[in-house]
């Protein structure tokens, strides 16, 4: 048979394909006006199926952890320094940076440190497809620093009512000619306070500039571009919405047929035929039909149901939970996991068909995928707030650093240390980050940034450790020498063997 299309793919004659004819939208067209059903699916999915929200948890653990630790790198040849230059400013710049970020003074609201705020923006990335956050300069509450965040619910930045969507202006983003961010207009208040004694502000906006006029940034907004010129995200759930559904639908109603099956022990049917029946209800049929209206079984273990005369009841035989059901529903986790870029055993949390080989290479896939995703985390939301931080550090005479905004970019070069990558088998991979390190494939400070560690840090406390080992007249992996009194005692023990 001819194709009618150079493509099969293309094909709008063949029977598999026929039907399938999705729209050709622009990056917003396809996503701006759907973007709230997706949000409010992704967040039931993760408030009611446990696998979703271990899901987002498993995530948010991995890539950010405890919280992700500034490593700052200022680029001192590019600066016209030296290394020693650089440790230096390096170490007093990270103390002065976690005088701010391990206490709650950097948050707006006075409930997080930065670490926690950091969760908070990646699990909105994930769940809400986006996050925002407006740096604040708050002088008045007399901190060391003014600089705060005020994290926002993405639900807030929408186009103003009186207003349509435009070439300039889509879901709530103002932009230049070029597509960049000019300004972003948010509500006053959460949409879904109507109820909440907010209706008076609940329909007014802001209009907040991204940047003031002096180029410090006003508004934070993370998310992934998965399109050129797409304005807002989407949540991670998207693609396996439905699959999680149907799975949801799937379970429970298998969980309550084999709850059911369970309970039910027989059936009676009584001998008395229907002319007795009727006679009973005083020879009225509709008497009889509202009495089997209202009739109802409450269901409880080994339960025996009595069936109206005339009712045929075949033999009960439980056949829940069916055979292939774990089968199935594990074919169907795998799939949803793909879509989340995690293995069925990180997913699922189980490791019990699965060897070492076979774990470590499950483990290597998804470290991948955090990596980059923590590497993401810290391009459009840690470096940004460290700069910001560090532009106040610096105006205030805490840090040096001449020429900061011509070279700003040199001066806030840094990493950020996440959670550790974590051990299968402590004894391999230890020997394997040691020979890495002795034929020159890595150094210290790569083999402790994959176990969450810093470098320096680790240095100082074993030659912490190391100083007081020499002190007590230890060494590390020996027993202690005895000590006089031991000896005296030892011998006394000894003596009366001797005699």
């Amino acid at each position: 048979m001819a194709q009618d299309t150079a493509h099969r793919a293309a094909s709008l004659t063949a029977r598999e394909l026929a039907s399938w004819l999705p729209p050709v939208g622009s990056p917003d067209a396809d996503l701006i006006g759907e973007l709230p059903t997706l949000v409010a699916r992704s967040r039931d999915l993760v408030r009611n199926h446990g696998v979703a929200a271990g899901a987002i948890q498993t995530l948010v653990d991995n890539v950010v952890g405890g919280g992700l630790r500034l490593s700052a790198l200022p680029d001192y040849k590019a600066l016209g320094r030296d290394k020693d230059w650089a440790d230096d400013w390096s170490r007093r710049t990270e103390a002065l940076w976690r005088s701010w970020a391990e206490t709650t003074e950097c948050d707006a609201a006075r409930s997080l440190t930065f670490a926690g705020l950091t969760a908070q923006v990646f699990r909105s990335g994930l769940v809400n497809g986006e996050a925002l956050a407006l740096p604040l300069w708050l002088p008045k509450r007399h901190t060391r620093f003014a600089t705060t965040l005020q994290l926002v619910e993405p639900d807030r930045l929408a186009t103003p009512a009186n207003r349509l969507d435009d070439r300039r202006l889509r879901g709530g983003i103002e932009t230049d000619a070029y597509g960049a961010p000019l300004a972003y207009w948010i509500r006053r208040t959460h949409p879904g306070d109507r109820l909440m004694g907010t209706t008076e502000t609940g329909a007014q906006w802001q209009r907040i500039p991204v940047r003031t006029a002096f180029g410090r940034l006003r508004v934070i907004h993370v998310h992934d571009k998965e399109r050129t010129g797409q304005s807002r995200g989407k949540p991670i759930l998207s693609s396996i919405m439905p699959l999680f559904k149907m799975l949801d639908h799937y379970e429970r109603s298998a969980l309550q047929a084999a709850v059911v099956n369970a309970m039910i022990a027989a059936f009676i049917e009584t001998p008395l035929d229907g002319e007795a029946i009727s006679e009973m209800f005083g020879g009225s049929t509709e008497d009889y039909i509202a009495a089997r209206n209202e009739w109802q079984v409450k269901l409880q273990g080994g339960a025996v149901i009595p069936v109206f005369p005339g009712d045929k009841v075949a033999p009960f035989t439980p056949s829940r939970p069916n055979a292939a059901y774990a089968s199935f529903v594990e074919n169907v986790l795998r799939h949803i996991g793909t879509g989340l870029n995690l293995p069925f055993e990180l997913l699922m949390k189980d490791f019990s068909k699965t060897n070492y080989a076979s774990a470590r290479a499950a483990l290597m896939e998804a470290w991948r995928f955090f990596t980059g995703r923590r590497l993401w985390l810290a391009t459009y939301w840690a470096r940004p707030v460290y700069e910001l931080w560090l532009e106040e550090a610096i105006n205030k005479g805490l840090i040096e650093a001449p020429g900061f905004y011509q070279n700003k970019a040199l001066w806030t070069r840094c990493k950020w240390i996440g959670p550790g990558r974590g051990w299968i088998d402590p004894v391999k991979e230890a020997q394997a980050s040691k020979l890495r390190m002795e034929i020159g494939l890595s150094t210290l400070e790569d083999e402790c940034a994959a176990q969450g560690l810093d470098w320096e840090e680790v240095l100082e406390q074993r030659a912490r450790e190391q100083d007081k080992l020499r002190e007590l007249g230890l060494v590390l992996g020996e027993a202690p020498p005895p000590t006089a009194d031991e000896d005296e005692r030892d011998d006394e023990i000894l003596e009366p063997r001797r005699r």
